[in-house]
């Protein structure tokens, strides 16, 4: 049975552009109509954008394939939960003005989607949790990050607020490994 590992290959991606400035260059690379967001910031919401539509794509498709009811009741709160924050973290976007798109982690997302279109059954189980684990891992680490390093009066009480639930969903991922062990 092939493993697609490919969260940690994301995570890594996400230390690497913190760690080696591409913070500001994403945030240089925005242009005249760069927002009044601080790199940190700004990286923050490029990225937090752009884990939405990952999670719900890659949920929905593990309310169908998911070959557990567990795993398919996680899917179904990673859909809903994701856009209730995105919803949240729309409103105060609306008042920042406009920001670039997320690019840094598109290509890895699609791909990772892809992939899970393409299996089934076990395969499709342990590499749907293996995904989720090594996700909220990362989304806890970025949240993290922006609540330690960011500077904007409305994003750092957001990431503060929406940690615990990247904790929990994180520890409800870990749960469902023996599951997609199947």
């Amino acid at each position: 049975m092939r493993r697609f590992r490919y969260m940690p290959a994301v995570i890594t991606l996400l230390v690497i552009a913190i760690a080696t400035g591409m913070v500001d260059a994403q945030a240089r690379a925005a242009g005249p109509a760069q927002p009044a967001l601080g790199p940190v910031d700004l990286y923050f919401v490029t990225q937090t954008s752009l884990g939405t539509p990952f999670q719900v794509d890659s949920g929905q498709l593990a309310e169908e394939k998911g070959g557990t009811q567990a795993i398919r009741s996680y899917a179904e709160l990673m859909v809903s939960s994701h856009e209730a924050v995105n919803g949240a973290l729309q409103a105060i976007l609306q008042r920042k003005g406009p920001l670039p798109p997320p690019t840094l982690l598109q290509a890895a997302y699609a791909t990772i989607v892809s992939t899970l279109q393409d299996e089934a059954g076990p395969a499709f189980d342990q590499d749907y949790v293996r995904g989720q684990v090594d996700y909220q891992k990362a989304n806890a680490a970025l949240y993290q990050y922006e609540i330690t390093n960011g500077s904007d009066a409305d994003l750092v009480p957001f990431a503060q607020d929406t940690l615990p639930k990247i904790q929990d969903h994180l520890a409800k991922a870990l749960a469902l490994e023996p599951d997609a062990g199947h």
